[in-house]
């Protein structure tokens, strides 16, 4: 399928720009993504910041809250941002954190762990599984149901909720419901169809999740630990439904596909929709309509999962 027109449009729009996602300093690359204008997010019951214990201190989160709360608790999802573990930030998310909120009416915990290089592997899984920990066992305090909570995340966010969902097996607990994985990094591999169709010109390039990944590794056997390469997990059974969303034109592709498959055949309720046309960076884009379904598709499944009309 022919690309998007409004995805080529972001693109024409990025490269007039003369942004770039990589670096030699990553500092000064979040500086300048904090200087981007942003879109005005849906209005929200509530968004509260605040702070939780993590295994190095403690960790950034904004809580949002739909409206209106006419009492008893409510589904959460702890949502972890994109950025290749180095860049991405609370504000970053802030738009898709709304929109999902409202859509899925759940409460939605986005986590601001820690970024490599100064936080290499596996600080940020850690992070986001002690916040998911933190979550379950605070879940009254925050109006949210602990035996209804999903993690999600986009392309690192996503390796990201991965990560989560095996920790939490592996560790008992706490029980998921659902995992939303949208364009996650699954492996430490670049010899895919998809990074060698897509490896540059579509926002994410191979070069750039080269940067990423050298980042955010301490060394080269990181690369087969299932913390940082989740489809390297000798088992997935028993892990909780999940929705995997993919696009056309992205390098990560195939191995987020790859890793619904898994799934799938591992007995995982697995639900994988590609939005062909697409790129990288498409969800919850406001100039992208295919983005925002996504959204409302993400939020029709967590509904469908814990059974809110």
């Amino acid at each position: 399928m022919p690309l998007n027109p409004q995805a080529a449009q972001v693109l024409e729009v990025m490269a007039a720009s003369g942004f770039t996602l990589t670096g030699e300093d990553p500092q000064a690359i979040r500086d300048a993504m904090a200087l981007l204008p942003r879109p005005e997010g849906e209005a929200v019951g509530s968004v509260v910041g605040r702070t939780v214990p993590g295994p190095a201190g403690e960790i950034p989160v904004r809580i949002y809250t739909p409206a209106p709360m006419s009492g008893g608790t409510r589904p959460v999802l702890v949502w972890f941002h994109g950025g290749g573990w180095v860049l991405g930030s609370l504000d970053g998310s802030d738009f898709a954190c709304r929109m999902m909120t409202n859509a899925a009416q759940c409460v939605v915990v986005s986590v601001d762990y820690r970024l490599a290089p100064e936080a290499k592997f596996p600080a940020a899984a850690d992070d986001c599984f002690a916040v998911t920990q933190w979550v379950h066992d605070h879940a009254t305090e925050i109006g949210a149901d602990a035996h209804r909570i999903a993690v999600g995340g986009d392309s690192a966010g996503g390796n990201l909720a991965a990560v989560v969902a095996q920790m939490a097996k592996a560790a008992g607990g706490p029980a998921l419901s659902y995992q939303v994985l949208i364009y996650p990094v699954t492996s430490h591999d670049y010899g895919t169809a998809s990074y060698r169709d897509n490896a540059e010109g579509y926002l994410l390039t191979k070069d750039s999740m080269v940067w990423f990944w050298d980042h955010y590794l301490r060394n080269a056997d990181d690369s087969n630990d299932p913390k940082a390469s989740p489809l390297r997990a000798a088992d997935l059974a028993g892990l909780p439904p999940a929705l995997v969303v993919t696009a056309e034109f992205d390098p990560l592709r195939d191995e987020g596909e790859a890793y619904g498959h898994r799934l799938q055949e591992a007995g995982v309720e697995t639900e994988c929709a590609r939005y062909d046309g697409q790129i990288h960076g498409f969800y919850a884009n406001p100039v992208i309509d295919d983005g925002l379904a996504a959204v409302r598709r993400a939020a029709a499944s967590l509904k469908a999962r814990w059974q809110i009309a």
